[in-house]
């Protein structure tokens, strides 16, 4: 299986780092991932502003060099696994940016109706590993799991991923995080197709 990890911190050394390499070690002992490419958006410097115009339209965003480098990464990967916090209840707007750009109409999704649209990046899955200050209790209780929703429902799922896997580690800022790093460690040792 080729894994593609999509990392969004602007802080190598933070938590969210340090799953990173969790990640990465346990897929490297693992024998049914074959390869792993890991994109650091704040490293690769991916300008998250959705441009277009009169000339440059939305729905041509496909064919877009700027991208392409992201859409072959899509293509390539059998599971792609996203690393990021949670800020104001939801990703932040670095990665929200890779979607917009990235999954596009006509790459990621074909518009087949007035309110329909098709998949196009079905077979793939996702596991989304995502660390907040708060307990991780308060997105379940108090914002109705919005961050879920918003990737499961409103992303994934529109783009045909429909095995979505979630990691949510929440406050962050207590000591004691070797459980979850270690959690994550054997995760992707063990992680079969």
């Amino acid at each position: 299986m080729n894994l593609l990890i999509v990392f969004t911190h602007p802080n190598q050394k933070s938590l969210n780092g340090a799953f990173l390499k969790k990640v990465v070690n346990g897929s490297q002992e693992n024998s049914s991932i074959k390869d792993i490419q890991v994109l650091n958006l704040y490293e690769e410097k991916f300008n998250p502003i959705l441009l277009f115009n009169e000339t440059i339209k939305r729905r041509h965003l496909y064919k877009s060099p700027n991208f392409s480098k992201y859409r072959d990464q899509l293509l390539w990967a059998d599971k792609i696994v996203f690393i990021y916090p949670i800020w104001w209840g939801r990703p932040p707007a670095m990665l929200l940016g890779y979607f917009d750009q990235v999954f596009s109409a006509n790459f990621a999704y074909k518009d087949t109706g007035r309110y329909t649209a098709k998949g196009l990046l079905k077979g793939k899955s996702v596991i989304c590993i995502s660390t907040m200050k708060g307990p991780r209790i308060y997105q379940a209780l108090f914002l109705q799991n919005v961050h879920r929703n918003l990737m499961k429902k409103a992303v994934f799922r529109f783009v045909g991923m429909k095995k979505v896997k979630f990691f949510e580690f929440g406050s962050m800022e207590a000591r004691g995080q070797a459980k979850n790093l270690d959690k994550i460690y054997r995760y992707f040792r063990d992680l079969n197709g």
